[in-house]
Parts: structure tokens; C-alpha cells; sequence
């Protein structure tokens, strides 16, 4: 379909609840959405494409038809929004890359040596299934918790098969487990064992350990110490296990807070599991900044806690969710169990809230390398300026005291980065007194009148020009362009009270702030200050070379070429001055040497 079909199919459609489904030219779905009003929603798409997001753009630009599901509600829209996008997993929508759900324990009483085992889902085969506890690596410390205290076996060995076959493995020795491959063990004695650990994966702390004190006593009576010396270890490494509170069953958590950050590339959506007030465990998903994080966010809690199999009592949230309402309609429907979905203002909760958004940001910052930083500063800031990313950007400075040496630099940054072999430097030429705006004028004008003339080293253009100064001296860059007919992006560099550069000015005198964004702010920060720091060492260069040579002139028989001789033998002015008169006579001619000495010295000295 064209364009302009699709759109009239958009303002076609009812103005009632469903879900649209946009499929490309191999009829793949690239995209799922929920609408309350179908109409309203989907011509969005095909209106002003101008105002869309570069992702959104892009996603219209695929779009070859699409097809809509008329709901009898929005809660039935949302239903089918999460079933269509689970099946399909569009490209265009925020996906979960690992929706499986949580991890549970499994344990068959009737097996003759049962043991405990991780399956990821519950299935209908007389065994007992405990959990979920969280993620895997939650789960195993839970089974690994259970063994160590009991001493079970954590070998590959089989029961009864492999009992007696061979010496016992290093578990044993190192008193991990009781030994259970080793003939004399009554069968009897390991299922007692195991039902303990049952018991414990029901969160029964207690009566365990009453049975483990009740035949710690009775061993004791019976003077059998030794019996009675692994019971007492057991008792106690069945308190200390208790003391935990390890999560069981219904107590996955009690509270789930989502949080979100993102760095100039990567965004991370974080979830921290608390029972108790105890933060138990954390799951995270990073993906590429979305147009629209609350959106993201949204979609990517319905991805969560309808692919886990279960849900907390409470879900504290960094944004609202458009369709919270109904989604904790649908959790309820789903699992038979009411969540209450909030967005936290203060207290607590809010520092909760911002704990699992600090966690989202490390997360999304770990994996956000040198180079992605750089292309997304490049981004923020070409979004900010209302233009593409810049790739090269030219920034100019003015530097002298008092209206001598006047020079100016240019500094060039390609794509983030300082490109050192394309600096300039610029003696400026016919000023004499301290005028930045005449300064600014000349530079400009010399740097494009080589670039229109194609001179090597001139001949690249910029997308952004860097003005260090107010509105004026952007002003002033301006008109400079004009006369040679040129126009580039161009902006003054206003400084705060600590020379750094707190917003990018228009030439019509509209102020950009950056110092709200770190990102942008680092990188106009740092191109202001290399900027700075070239001007001011040419010079310093140029003022000190005066300054050397300043003393020597008009000294008859001295011209520059002397100059030099003299400099480099006596290093500096002070030792020619202090030089004898055979000393300089070996360097210069007779006359030449006697005019420098009686410069330092007086006529009448010899």
C-alpha cells in the first residue's frame, strides 16, 4: 500500500477500542499496539511524519499494510496487546530477550533415594514443586543452602546404584556431605533427611529443628556422642539457615520496584525483589534509548510479570502506566491474586523507587562503551541544536593582553574527537588595540576565504561552528559568512562564573542550556577548554619570542640572523649581558661584538 492508502485506511477505521498490528512487504509484523479509540490512534502514524521520533520515522517507513482487532473493551485490547506481541515479538516494539519464567524446586518423595532438582516449570507428576524463588542463581543458592545444611549428596552419583561402588568424593572430606555412597546407611535414615529438607522448602524452620533436638537428646542419653555431635551441627546449621528467611512458595516478594536509567546509547530497565524489607534479588534488561521511556517502561512491566508465572503483592513503579488500572485487573485474572500497582511521592517508597533507578543507570552505564558515549553526546546535542549530529564541528577563540600578540585558534572536533592535524592558528593582522569582534570578523573571514578557494587543510566544511563568546560574537560569525555568501550552523559558548560553558546562544540571542545534561555538557566543556588552551599557547608563544628579542633590536650590526647565533650560544639574555667582550668577539665580528657590549655594559666600559 502507498502512503497515502494507508493513511485513508487510518481515518477508516471506528473509533473504538482494539489493537492494530503493522506488517512490512514479507508480511512480517514489525509492530503491535493497543488503542481505546482505533481511529485516533493509528492516523497518527501517517499525519506529520516531520514531528515523529527518528524511530518512529523509521518504523513508518517499513510499514507495507496493516491489520486491526476490533475489542469489546480496552481491557480486552490490552489482553490481546500482550498475547500478539508475546507470539510475534515485533522489531519495533521494546522486547524482553528472556522471558522465561522462574526457576522452581523439585523434589518426588517417592523415588527410593529422592533428590532436589532446578526445573523451570511446574508439570503435573506427583513430585513437589517449591517456589519460584527468583532467578537461577537465587534458586541454586536456595538448593545449595538446604544441602550443605543436611549434608545431601551433590554428586553426579545414583542411588542405590552407585552406593558402595567407589571411596567418597571430596564433599565428604570436606565434611559437605555425609557420605551417603558409603554402605552401612540405611535408606530408612536418608528419606528421614530428605523429608527435613522438605519441610525446609515449605519454610517449617522450626519443627525441623525440634526434630533435629528431640534426636540430639535422645542420642546423648543413649551415650551416643558421636551421633550426637552431627545432630548438634545439623540444629545449628538449621537455626542459621531459619535466621535467613529464606523465600518460599507465595513469599517470592512481597514488593517489586522497577526502576529505569539511561546513558546517551543504552537504557535499562532494573527490578529489585524485597520480602520483609530485604532486597533479595535484582533482574535487569538494557536495550537502545526508546523514543519514549514511560512507553517503554509499560510495556516492558506487561513482558515481565506475565511471562514469571506469578506477581508480587505490590509493584512500586518509576512512571504511570497509561493502563495500570487494567493491568492489575489482568495480573489478578491471571494468577488469582490482587497487585497493586503504585507510583511512590515521597517517604520510603520513593527512596526505593530511586535505589532501583540508580541500579537501571550502573547497569545501562556498564555497558555503554567510550564510543557509544561520544555518538550519543553527538546525538543529544544535534537534538538540542535542532540539527543532525554534528560530525565536524570548528570552535574559534580569541586570545591577547592588552591588544598586543593578538592571535586566534581553531580547534577542530570529528566526530567527538579532537583532530589535532587540522587546528589552525592565526596571527591577526592591522589591530592594534583590543577588539574581539573585529578579531572574531578576521579570522572568520580568513578561514572560508581558503575554504572557498579549495586550500588544502581549508578545503573541509563544518556542520557546527563554535563561537567562544556571547550572542555578539555569533553575530559577528554570522555576518562574516554572509559576505562570502556561506551559512553554516553557528553558536557563541557562554561561560559561568567557573569559565566553563553553561549554554550554546543563537545569533538571535536564544539560549540552549547543557549544563543539564552531563553528557553535552562534557563534551562543549571540554572543546571550549582545548579551544582556550590552543589560543592562549600560541600566544604566549608569540609574546614571549618578542620579549626575547625585543632587547636586542637596534643594536647596530644585530639583525634576526645574529640574533638567533646569539640566543642559541648564550641561551639567554641575561648571560649575553653578562658575557666579556673576547667572548662575544668569538661569535661576532669585532664591531657587532662591541655594539652588544656596550649595550649591556655602557660606552665607557671595556
Amino acid at each position: 500500500m502507498t502512503f497515502d492508502e494507508l493513511k485513508d485506511k487510518a481515518l477508516s477505521l471506528p473509533y473504538v477500542p482494539g489493537v492494530y498490528i503493522m506488517r512490512d512487504k514479507t508480511d512480517r509484523v514489525i509492530y503491535v499496539g493497543k488503542a481505546k479509540k482505533l481511529k485516533n490512534r493509528v492516523s497518527q502514524y501517517f499525519q506529520d511524519t516531520a514531528s515523529h521520533t527518528p524511530k518512529t520515522r523509521l518504523m513508518v517507513s517499513k510499514i507495507d499494510h496493516f491489520d486491526v482487532i476490533v475489542a469489546a473493551s480496552e481491557f480486552e485490547a490490552l489482553v490481546l496487546e500482550c498475547s500478539l506481541i508475546k507470539r510475534y515479538l515485533p522489531k519495533y516494539n521494546i522486547l524482553l530477550k528472556d522471558d522465561k519464567g522462574y526457576p522452581y524446586l523439585r523434589l518426588n518423595m517417592k523415588d527410593p533415594y529422592p533428590r532436589i532438582t532446578m526445573v523451570s516449570k511446574i508439570t503435573d507428576d506427583g513430585a513437589g514443586y517449591y517456589g519460584p524463588y527468583g532467578s537461577r542463581s537465587v534458586t541454586h543458592s536456595v538448593m545449595e543452602a538446604i544441602r550443605l545444611t543436611l549434608k545431601l549428596p551433590g554428586c553426579s552419583r545414583e542411588f542405590p546404584r552407585d552406593i558402595g561402588k567407589d571411596r567418597p568424593c571430596l564433599n565428604y572430606h570436606m565434611n559437605q556431605c555425609a557420605g551417603w555412597c558409603q554402605t552401612g546407611k540405611a535408606p530408612a535414615e536418608y528419606r528421614a533427611v530428605m523429608e527435613q529438607a522438605r519441610q525446609l522448602l515449605m519454610g517449617n524452620y522450626r519443627s525441623v529443628a525440634e526434630e533435629i533436638r528431640t534426636q540430639m537428646l535422645s542420642a546423648a542419653e543413649n551415650l551416643e556422642f558421636e551421633l550426637a555431635a552431627r545432630l548438634r551441627d545439623r540444629l545449628n546449621a538449621v537455626e542459621a539457615l531459619g535466621q535467613k528467611q529464606l523465600v518460599t512458595a507465595l513469599s517470592l516478594a512481597d514488593t517489586d520496584v522497577v526502576g529505569y536509567g539511561e546513558t546517551e546509547t543504552k537504557a535499562c530497565f532494573a527490578v529489585l525483589h524485597f520480602s520483609g524489607g530485604n532486597l533479595l534479588d535484582k533482574d535487569y534488561e538494557v536495550f537502545p534509548v526508546p523514543d519514549d521511556r514511560e512507553e517503554a517502561v509499560s510495556g516492558l512491566v506487561k513482558q515481565y510479570y506475565l511471562s514469571r508465572g506469578l506477581a508480587p503483592k505490590r509493584v512500586l513503579l518509576p512512571f504511570a502506566m497509561e493502563d495500570g488500572d487494567l493491568f492489575a485487573r489482568l495480573l489478578e485474572q491471571t494468577y488469582g491474586r490482587k497487585t497493586n500497582l503504585h507510583v511512590p511521592q515521597r517517604g520510603d517508597n520513593l527512596r526505593m523507587v530511586e535505589l532501583a533507578n540508580r541500579n537501571a543507570l550502573e547497569e545501562a552505564r556498564r555497558v555503554t562503551g567510550k564510543e557509544e558515549k561520544l555518538s550519543g553526546a553527538l546525538t543529544l546535542l544535534g537534538k538540542m541544536l535542532a540539527m543532525e549530529p554534528p560530525g565536524r564541528i570548528e570552535s574559534f577563540d580569541i586570545s591577547n593582553i592588552s591588544g598586543t600578540d593578538i592571535v586566534a585558534s581553531m580547534v577542530v572536533y570529528q566526530d567527538g574527537k579532537p583532530k589535532k592535524s587540522d587546528y589552525k592558528r592565526f596571527k591577526l593582522e592591522g589591530l592594534t588595540n583590543q577588539d574581539d569582534y573585529a578579531s572574531m570578523r578576521q579570522v572568520i573571514t580568513r578561514r572560508f576565504v581558503h575554504y572557498q578557494a579549495g586550500d588544502k587543510g581549508f578545503d573541509a566544511a563544518p556542520d557546527l561552528l563554535l563561537i567562544d563568546g556571547g550572542v555578539n560574537h555569533a553575530n559577528v560569525a554570522v555576518e562574516a559568512l554572509s559576505e562570502l555568501n556561506l551559512r553554516f550552523p553557528v553558536f557563541g559558548m557562554v561561560k559561568d562564573d567557573r569559565h566553563r560553558t553553561r549554554v550554546l546562544v543563537t545569533p538571535e540571542g536564544s539560549e540552549i542550556a547543557i549544563d543539564g545534561n552531563p553528557a553535552v555538557f562534557a563534551l562543549i566543556g571540554g572543546i571550549q577548554e582545548e579551544t582556550h588552551r590552543f589560543a592562549i599557547t600560541y600566544h604566549r608563544q608569540l609574546r614571549s619570542k618578542r620579549l626575547r628579542y625585543s632587547e636586542l633590536d637596534g643594536i647596530p650590526g644585530i639583525g634576526p640572523k645574529r640574533k638567533q647565533e646569539l640566543l642559541k650560544t648564550f641561551k639567554s639574555l641575561t648571560a649575553i649581558g653578562q658575557a666579556t667582550l673576547p667572548e662575544l668577539e668569538r661569535l661576532l665580528p669585532r664591531d657587532a661584538a662591541a655594539a652588544v657590549y656596550h649595550h649591556f655594559h655602557g660606552e665607557g666600559e671595556t
